[in-house]
């Protein structure tokens, strides 16, 4: 049976998602990519609550979606969780590869004082 692109992700992303949970202490940075957006969020899992969030929709770029925008949403998202006392996170890479805008994203935000 061959899946597609987006249905092979999200059956990724569900066994990762079996793995990991973001807990008080520790919360889960869940990152999610359209073709047009790079969002991502920080979650409380006990409580099911998001406690910061960021997207490239409010930044002005003029493609939205490349690895410059990606890098911008980390150092936006650890920006904000450094205002919300959050300093350590699960990373959760939504069932995307290491690679590309998902690492520059993650870079960013380890240099800006996420700890994951």
């Amino acid at each position: 049976m061959k899946f597609t692109k987006h249905e092979a992700r999200k059956r990724r992303h569900f066994r990762v998602r079996s793995k990991i949970t973001g807990t008080t202490e520790r919360p889960r940075l869940n990152v999610y990519k359209s073709n047009t957006n790079f969002y991502a969020q920080i979650i409380d899992d006990t409580t099911g609550t998001t406690l910061v969030s960021a997207s490239t929709l409010k930044t002005d770029f003029k493609s939205k979606s490349n690895i410059e925008a990606a890098i911008a949403c980390g150092q936006e998202i650890a920006q904000k969780a450094k205002a919300a006392k959050i300093t350590e996170v699960v990373f959760d890479r939504g069932g995307y590869q290491y690679h590309g805008k998902v690492k520059a994203f993650a870079e960013a935000a380890r240099e800006n004082g996420l700890k994951f």
